[in-house]
């Protein structure tokens, strides 16, 4: 009699930990999916401050049809891109374009001087301060995430639940570069 009181107090408790396990995990995934969201909020609003950036550097600079279509082109891509990982690619490649764009600006007194184009780069460069932020916070949840599957006694339930690691949002490469544009100077 007391040896089945024993195993039933046995599973129980690991009853009681599977249940905490999984809803701390999943708790933790949901955190990761909203960092994910306000990533993607910026990024729209940053999507949709290129045409208007692109629009004012083409009236100063229309010969550089290169550049202009580069930015347009990552632009695109960004904007269908899926998933951390796929639109964490797309926004390197954009970010490398846009620099590249803010940087005809010193070649170009008169649209450096423009109060439309001044205009437009500052909220750029705000905008990338507040992804950057959002990123923070992303790869922060991620890191909470991914230890929290891998740490007991979440570790011997995650796997039977479906909880997977998870990507960070991830520069790659062009780390240096993006952090470094834009750099708007008047």
């Amino acid at each position: 009699m007391s040896t089945g009181w024993i195993v039933l107090g046995v599973i129980v408790v690991l009853a009681l930990f599977a249940f905490s396990a999984y809803n701390r995990l999943v708790a933790l995934s949901q955190r990761v999916g909203q960092a994910f969201a306000d990533i993607d909020v910026q990024l729209k609003q940053r999507h949709d401050l290129i045409p208007n950036l692109v629009e004012t550097v083409k009236g100063y600079a229309s010969h550089e049809r290169g550049t202009l279509d580069d930015v347009i082109k990552a632009r695109n891509s960004a904007m269908s891109a899926q998933g951390p990982s796929q639109v964490s690619a797309a926004e390197n490649q954009l970010s490398g374009a846009l620099g590249r764009l803010i940087a005809l600006s010193e070649a170009y007194p008169d649209l450096k001087a423009n109060a439309n184009f001044q205009q437009l780069a500052s909220e750029l460069s705000d905008l990338e301060n507040k992804i950057a932020a959002s990123r923070r916070f992303f790869n922060n949840a991620v890191q909470e995430y991914n230890t929290g599957i891998q740490q007991l006694p979440a570790a011997l339930f995650a796997g039977m639940f479906g909880f997977t690691r998870k990507d960070f949002f991830d520069l790659g490469a062009s780390r240096t570069e993006v952090e470094a544009t834009p750099q708007v100077k008047f």
